[in-house]
């Protein structure tokens, strides 16, 4: 019999339903051979054992046939139910053909310029038992395995796509599945440094004092910006943001260089800086009446004074009252102009050796400096030239002065001419005072000191002072 039969498949098992139609041969020893039409239909059910044997657990058929009984004188129907069970072995397939696929991603979709990307596929319906392989291809994309990274600093900003292939090598058909995926790769955006000015006010200030600086700071992108790490040539800066103070304590005159630092939140950062003046203070007024009472004069010693075992005498009563009225004075000039210094010069006359008036002269500005700095003059302010009989005072320089004296009267002037060699030799046993003080220069009066009661000591001459004319009697009248 043949026939069509309807089956539902399983992966484990299969259900079917049959008709079929056909003949049947009926013969018996005591009937004659008979073929006739038969038909039958049913259903069963098989469960898989292996890919190609099943299980037939049960078939069950309902069957018809007709066959004439010529012995018997009429026809014949048979109907009956057929059962079987057993095992059903395929030498095909039950299985179908599979198709692989692929998909892939790519993460993040979207980046900029110089940002990595990692891209990964996933392999479907490959034998799992086999190992596959992945190839890639795309711009910048390296990898060997199901991810890859993908390489974006040579990349023009645009839409890109990467491709991957999965392939079943032990397999010779349906062993392969490609995929893409898009990514998008956006341009940078804008990294100009900040611009900065800085400025002063005042530009110009006196040391000591203080100047306001601002530093204005901008990004050209509009990110956010701070001013920084401010510096100064001299001087120290305290600053809050964008505004310093620079502070000209202890500064030098001459132009100070303050500036700063601005930096983005991107870490772009711009210098700026400005200039500061720094003058001089005025100079510190100077009381007139002190600078004129501030004359100073040469201090005289008597011969060979001092002398080399008494280094510490020598100075007469008056010299002594020129030396303490001139530390009086130069303490309070000093205090207007902290810069004033003295020179001492000492000299000697001619009557000695050379080497004698050099130590005779060296004792003499020493015994005038010990003087002063025992009278409060600071010996930092005090410089020595011992000049022994050199630049000595001439014939007619000595003359010039006594006939420029006005201390002396025409007898007095006349006795000191007619005596010129002694008075040279006085004029020439001194000290010259000068005075140095913010570009000025005062030198002593080389004018000797005959007024001195104690001048004669000076000379070795005269007695003492003069004395007043004694007063007239009054005449009596008569």
């Amino acid at each position: 019999m043949f026939g069509p039969r309807l089956s539902l498949r399983t992966n484990k098992a299969t259900f079917f339903v049959e008709g079929l139609g056909g003949g049947t041969r009926l013969s018996s020893p005591n009937l004659t051979t008979d073929v006739s039409k038969a038909a039958a239909g049913g259903a069963g059910v098989e469960f898989w054992l292996t890919k190609h044997i099943a299980w037939r657990v049960a078939e069950a058929d309902y069957l018809y046939q007709t066959h004439p009984a010529q012995d018997l004188g009429r026809t014949g129907t048979f109907n009956g139910l057929r059962l079987r069970s057993g095992l059903v072995f395929g030498l095909g397939s039950l299985e179908q053909a599979v198709t692989p696929t692929a998909s892939c991603s790519v993460q993040p979709s979207e980046v900029m310029v110089g940002e990595p990307l990692t891209a990964t596929v996933s392999g479907n319906k490959f034998n799992p038992k086999h190992t596959v392989t992945y190839s890639w291809s795309g711009n910048g994309v390296t990898g060997k395995g199901a991810a890859a990274s993908i390489d974006t600093a040579n990349a023009a900003p645009g839409s890109y796509t990467v491709t991957a292939t999965v392939t079943d090598p032990k397999e010779k058909k349906n062993n392969e599945a490609s995929c893409s995926a898009n990514y998008t790769v956006k341009p940078l955006p804008p990294k100009n440094p900040p611009a900065m000015t800085c400025s002063a006010s005042p530009s110009s200030v006196q040391a000591g004092a203080s100047v306001t600086v601002s530093c204005a700071c901008s990004s050209p992108d509009g990110v956010t910006v701070s001013v920084e790490s401010w510096t100064s040539t001299m001087g120290s800066v305290s600053a809050s943001g964008s505004t310093g103070t620079f502070h000209a304590r202890g500064v030098r005159p001459g132009l100070i260089t303050i500036g700063a630092t601005c930096k983005d939140s991107r870490g772009l950062t711009a210098q700026a800086s400005t200039q500061v003046n720094v003058e001089n203070p005025p100079p510190p007024v100077v009381n007139k009446e002190l600078e004129a009472r501030l004359a100073l004069h040469s201090v005289y010693f008597p011969t060979a004074q001092p002398a080399e075992k008494n280094p510490n005498a020598g100075l007469v009563v008056s010299q002594e009252q020129t030396l303490t009225t001139l530390a009086t004075d130069f303490a309070k000039y000093r205090e207007a102009r902290p810069d004033a210094r003295l020179t001492l010069a000492g000299h000697a006359d001619t009557r000695g050796s050379a080497p004698y008036n050099q130590a005779l002269s060296e004792r003499r500005v020493a015994r005038v400096k010990s003087f002063l700095v025992g009278h409060g003059v600071p010996e930092a302010s005090i410089e020595t030239q011992a000049l022994g009989d050199q630049h000595n005072l001439t014939a007619a320089e000595v003359k010039a002065s006594v006939e420029q004296n006005p201390d002396l009267t025409q007898e007095e002037r006349a006795r000191v001419l007619r005596n010129i060699k002694v008075i040279i030799w006085a004029s020439n046993r001194r000290v010259d005072i000068t005075l140095n003080a913010a570009g000025q220069t005062e030198t002593s009066v080389r004018q000797y000191p005959f007024n001195a009661a104690d001048s004669l000591t000076l000379i070795g001459g005269r007695e003492a002072a003069k004395k007043a004319p004694a007063a007239k009697k009054p005449v009596k009248k008569q």
